[in-house]
């Protein structure tokens, strides 16, 4: 008697079971969204005030943006060739156009003027340049490492100076003004002596007859 009960018990919650599992199958349970029957208004929005555009044809699609109107302020971003942005103000000089740069310190940044065109052709106000950055440090030079590269000619003395000596020029008398003894030509001299040879010949050639 008892296992029969149990058995009937076990039965019906087997049949609770299926009944919860099969029940999702057939009861049209999915929620559906309802769709809106009226418009939603699209939140546009276009920018009110002059605009700033970069340039083209100058040789580059975009300009640098710097923290300050100077190329000694550093560059925190650039703008690209068609790319809008808000015009704030300009420099003193007008040189330079202050923009709207967000995700940079201040919301604002600078590009030249030069390099870009403002639209409409409204006046902008005139914005104090922030202050230049002053380096935290001052670049200083070792002396000691800087003499190894300097180098210092040493004067050096000139050799002395030793003129060359004279040139002698030898001199040679003239073969025609020479003579023997006492100015006497040498061509007479030998005319004499030939004659007295003759002389002497002719008179030995006779004393052998």
């Amino acid at each position: 008697m008892v296992l029969k009960r149990f058995w009937v018990l076990v039965t019906l919650l087997v049949m609770t079971g299926l009944l919860l599992v099969v029940q999702p199958l057939f009861s049209d349970s999915t929620a559906r969204a309802q769709i809106p029957t009226v418009d939603i208004p699209t939140v546009t929005s276009t920018p009110s005030g002059p605009m700033v555009t970069v340039k083209a044809g100058l040789g580059e699609d975009f300009v640098n943006v710097r923290s300050g109107p100077g190329g000694v302020y550093p560059r925190i971003g650039i703008l690209l060739l068609g790319q809008k942005v808000p015009a704030k103000g300009r420099s003193p000089g007008g040189e330079w156009i202050m923009i709207e740069y967000p995700g940079v310190p201040g919301g604002v940044g600078w590009v030249y003027a030069a390099r870009v065109d403002v639209t409409p052709g409204a006046e902008l106000p005139i914005v104090e340049p922030p202050p230049t950055v002053t380096p935290q440090t001052t670049p200083t030079i070792d002396p000691t490492f800087a003499a190894q590269f300097v180098f210092t000619p040493q004067p050096t003395r000139l050799p002395t100076f030793t003129p060359a000596p004279s040139l002698v020029v030898p001199t040679f008398a003239d073969a025609g003004a020479s003579g023997g003894a006492a100015g006497v030509p040498m061509g007479l001299v030998i005319i004499v002596l030939l004659s007295v040879g003759i002389l002497v010949g002719v008179f030995a050639f006779l004393q052998g007859r």
